[in-house]
């Protein structure tokens, strides 16, 4: 088996083979043709050991760490790169459960005033601060996002989607941290080359 943990660098092919093993191994023919014939047998996160993303936690670990006020920044940031606009941190206190508004365009004619929440928990968003949010929304706001680095239990869930009240979105600590991934916010990919040798002695 391949210990990663004991590597100094990895190269996105060992990632890919590892995976590709891993997915494939111990499965019939059958299986996997069936898995191949799906698509590119990598793209299946769980078979990603956890150890292959020491940077992922250490990203968490940033977050929790923040200053409360630049962690608004952040977001403000994040939200701007996924299309709000006129995006602003309220003042510092006294805002009333609302850390930040914006605006959101879809497709060049609907328009919703949005409002945002940023919470740096290590823990889970409870139903009754779900509840707080709502309560601090103004008329003029039609949606809510609730964002924290950490996670959010049923009972906030279920809260934050209940069909008779006013819906809110929410973005968990993994959420965002994809986000700020996909957006390429504060992360940079590095790609490892490595030199193969048999090829050079074969030319």
């Amino acid at each position: 088996m391949v210990r990663f943990a004991d590597k100094s660098s990895i190269s996105r092919s060992e990632i890919t083979e590892h995976i590709k093993k891993t997915r494939l191994a111990g499965k019939s023919k059958t299986e996997v043709e069936k898995i191949l014939a799906d698509g590119d047998p990598t793209n299946d996160s769980d078979a990603v050991p956890e150890e292959l993303e020491p940077w992922r936690r250490s990203l968490a670990e940033v977050l929790h760490s923040m200053n409360p006020y630049a962690f608004e920044r952040l977001a403000m940031l994040l939200l701007r790169e996924c299309g709000f606009s006129q995006v602003r941190v309220t003042k510092k206190s006294g805002d009333g459960g609302i850390d930040g508004t914006g605006k959101l365009r879809i497709n060049g004619i609907f328009s919703f005033n949005v409002a945002f929440q940023c919470k740096r928990y290590t823990g889970s968003v409870s139903a009754g601060d779900i509840r707080d949010f709502r309560g601090s929304l103004t008329t003029d706001i039609e949606k809510g996002v609730f964002i924290t680095t950490g996670t959010f239990t049923r009972a906030a869930r279920e809260e934050a989607s209940n069909a008779g009240k006013q819906q809110i979105d929410l973005v968990d600590g993994e959420e965002f941290i994809d986000k700020l991934i996909e957006y390429r916010l504060g992360v940079t990919e590095k790609m490892i080359y490595t030199v193969d040798k048999d090829f050079f002695e074969k030319v």
